[in-house]
């Protein structure tokens, strides 16, 4: 997934939460739906999270990782 898509999907199920919180207290299955929503939630912005750090110590790798010299860089100039 791409962060585009977990951010779409961390606020979907925001959106879900806050209609759930209505019902909250009503019914042990809206309490159970709640708990899994808020626990679904957590886990993509972890997984966002994770893929920000991911990205960024690969760009640090890129730019300082000794570049392996190949034969058309002796005729360069």
């Amino acid at each position: 997934m791409n962060k585009h898509q977990l951010k779409k999907q961390i606020f979907q199920k925001e959106l879900q939460i806050k209609k759930l919180h209505l019902h909250q207290s009503s019914t042990d299955f809206c309490n159970q739906l709640y708990n899994t929503l808020i626990l679904e939630k957590a886990v993509l912005k972890k997984e966002l999270e994770n893929l920000s750090k991911n990205s960024l110590i690969e760009n640090i790798k890129k730019k300082f990782s000794p570049r392996k010299k190949l034969i058309c860089d002796y005729w360069r100039k």
